[in-house]
């Protein structure tokens, strides 16, 4: 079962940032996506720490693809942190 996590997460981190990146039209698939299959793969039992950090380090990088591609309103200094940073609760699924 975990190398089927592994391939999963090797996957979504060579296709995620060319897909977000996608063409003249936008984003071939969207952020909402990518965060709900990274989602799904973190609610699965018995991750290992290693599988964990990899998904923890693609939320990231999706949080700051939202961050770069989201206009700042005007006149405001005030940085926006992201989402999976905020609410982000502790799993004890680590095996």
């Amino acid at each position: 079962m975990g190398m089927f996590f592994d391939q999963d997460i090797a996957h979504i981190a060579r296709v995620m940032a060319p897909s977000l990146e996608g063409d003249l039209g936008g984003p071939i698939l969207p952020a909402e996506y990518w965060r709900g299959r990274l989602h799904r793969l973190l609610d699965a039992t018995h991750l290992t720490r290693g599988q964990l950090c990899a998904l923890d380090s693609l939320l990231l990088q999706l949080d700051d693809f939202e961050a770069r591609s989201r206009p700042a309103p005007a006149g405001s200094t005030y940085q926006s942190c992201s989402k999976s940073r905020l609410h982000r609760t502790p799993r004890q699924n680590i095996a």
